[in-house]
């Protein structure tokens, strides 16, 4: 097979994996990931290069957001293959010229991580050939207080992200650890989650009996819900 005919493979951690390890120069120092963020929740997000318009509107959304996910115990991390120079050039262009959708004067202080060798890039499989061979795509990593890889999604390089989507995924995943229940399509604190379905017939039964004290509502045996109180919800994932 010659050279025009080889597909290059790239790997990428999957969920549930552990997060994989590397030390990185960044905007704000060093840091070693992800043993410095060990019990807090991290976003470790990707965009393709510094100075581009889609990822400023995006930088900027990310850290006029970064207080409401620091009340959720998350930790914001960005990479792209620049180098730090061009980073923090593009920050305080950001800072100091650019307004959007009413935000001005925004001054990023999460970790911009620089990645010209493309190592992080890569062991993440951030570098899809396919889209692009020499920028990273929109990619995002949810990852645990454990170093778990608990949610990834990808974007391609036109497609901003969407924020209120990122902050509910982390409401919902502590959510879903702490009460040990499942979220529904397009769920949101207050809203009734899911029970797991009965493990038996007799479950089964007692649960379409109304005799499961665990469940408010099914709808069928395998699809059962409970209420849980949106101040109840925010008042256990936010801060923890």
């Amino acid at each position: 097979m010659d050279n025009t005919q080889e597909q290059q493979v790239v790997s990428m951690p999957r969920i549930g994996d552990p997060a994989p390890e590397f030390k990185a120069v960044t905007t704000q120092g060093e840091i070693n990931f992800p043993s410095d963020y060990k019990g807090s929740w991290v976003i470790l997000f990707s965009h393709p290069a510094d100075f581009t318009p889609v990822c400023t509107s995006e930088f900027m959304t990310f850290a006029s957001m970064e207080d409401k996910f620091a009340e959720a115990n998350c930790k914001l991390v960005g990479l792209s293959v620049d180098g730090l120079y061009s980073h923090i050039a593009w920050l305080r262009t950001i800072k100091e010229k650019i307004e959007y959708r009413g935000m001005k004067d925004v001054e990023v202080n999460f970790p911009l991580i620089e990645d010209i060798t493309m190592n992080v890039a890569k062991a993440y499989g951030m570098i899809q050939p396919n889209e692009d061979t020499t920028k990273a795509v929109r990619a995002v990593f949810f990852i645990d207080p454990m170093g778990i890889i608990r949610t990834i999604i990808y974007y391609p390089l036109s497609l901003g992200r969407n924020f209120d989507e990122l902050y509910r995924v982390i409401i919902a995943l502590k959510t879903a650890d702490e009460f040990g229940v499942a979220t529904p399509a397009d769920w949101r604190a207050g809203d009734d989650v899911i029970i797991s379905p009965a493990g038996s017939c007799g479950a089964a039964k007692d649960r379409m009996e109304g005799n499961d004290s665990n469940v408010d509502e099914c709808k069928d045996w395998f699809f059962c819900t409970k209420k849980l109180d949106k101040d109840m919800v925010l008042n256990k994932v936010l801060k923890k």
